[in-house]
């Protein structure tokens, strides 16, 4: 056994000490990489190093103080000079709901939903809400706008409140170099429009019923239905395709148009992603059966649909979100 390992029994303490540490940090790895799976490979490099490195662990500061620190760099090292995670309304405007204008980009690097059971807490709901707050897809987008340390400051100062001086330990910097990275990365997201707000930790009755309507009406493709649960300002976007739309005319004109592939599709609920409602979409099969789709994401703001994002690799996102590979006859 080598020099400052732990024994068998303090090996098991120490792993289940790691344990109680695991979702808080995929959160912040989410926040930082936004993609899930590389949150969980982020997560398991930390524990990895933090293994091999519990001889250095002087108890000076908290176990879990040290392992976001841990975390933090693996972030960063996995950064490095990758391109920001993007979403299709980062890349250009809104364009006409035409087939012309469907482009699948493969260079670009899609931002990916989180189901909220992987990073958001039990527990006390006025932390729930503000876990679903800080992992909602607006929210991570403008994150990826920021440099790597400027996101990391702003994650650790403002979402998990940590002190300027903490946060300049954990980053081997200064305080006034702490403040200034977190002063420009509040600006940045100021020019962005997104910040942490306030969100309830679930839904309200009146927003689960509406929920209820909108699987009723899109499964039966009743636009009469739908358009009194869309708002006339609604936003509609696609990933992998670079193709997003504006309003709720567009949005018909899209499922009417082009889309018209998705009547008679079955609405699946499942866990809720980055703090919204998110459903299976299975699109009808020519034996009678249902193929998956789309994971669609719902946005809801003041008692009616705001946005919806339609989720297309469905070969990786509906395992994650435990959705069946297919609906049979």
């Amino acid at each position: 056994m080598e020099a400052g390992s732990p024994t068998v029994v303090g090996a098991r303490e120490l792993e289940g000490q790691f344990e109680l540490h695991r979702r808080e940090l995929i959160a912040h790895c989410y926040r930082m990489l936004a993609s899930p799976f590389e949150a969980e490979d982020a997560v398991q490099e930390t524990f990895i190093r933090a293994w091999k490195g519990i001889d250095r662990f002087e108890g000076r500061s908290a176990l879990r103080s040290w392992l976001y620190r841990i975390a933090t760099n693996v972030c960063l090292d996995m950064l490095g000079s990758r391109e920001r995670r993007a979403r299709p309304m980062d890349l250009g405007p809104a364009r006409e709901p035409v087939a012309e204008n469907l482009n699948a980009l493969p260079e670009v690097t899609w931002i990916q939903p989180v189901p909220d059971g992987l990073v958001v807490p039990d527990g006390d709901p006025a932390e729930v809400a503000v876990a679903r707050e800080s992992i909602r897809l607006a929210f991570v987008a403008a994150l990826q706008h920021l440099p790597p340390r400027q996101r990391a400051v702003l994650l650790l100062c403002e979402v998990l409140r940590w002190q300027a001086s903490e946060v300049a330990e954990l980053l081997e910097t200064s305080v006034a170099s702490v403040n200034s990275a977190l002063q420009r990365a509040r600006a940045t997201l100021a020019d962005q429009a997104a910040e942490p707000g306030e969100a309830a930790a679930t839904l309200a009755e009146g927003d689960r019923e509406l929920l209820a309507r909108y699987v009723d009406a899109f499964e039966r493709y009743d636009m009469e239905s739908l358009t009194s649960l869309i708002r006339e300002d609604a936003t509609q976007s696609m990933p992998p395709y670079d193709l997003w739309l504006s309003g709720r005319d567009d949005i018909f004109r899209w499922w009417f148009g082009p889309g018209i592939g998705c009547e008679g599709s079955r609405v699946v609920p499942t866990v809720a992603a980055n703090g919204s409602p998110a459903f299976g979409q299975y699109k009808p099969a020519e034996d009678g059966g249902y193929d998956p789709w789309a994971l669609q994401v719902v946005e809801i703001h003041d008692g009616a649909i705001a946005e919806l994002t339609f989720f297309l690799e469905t070969e990786t996102l509906f395992p994650l979100f435990g959705l069946p590979p297919r609906i049979d006859p």
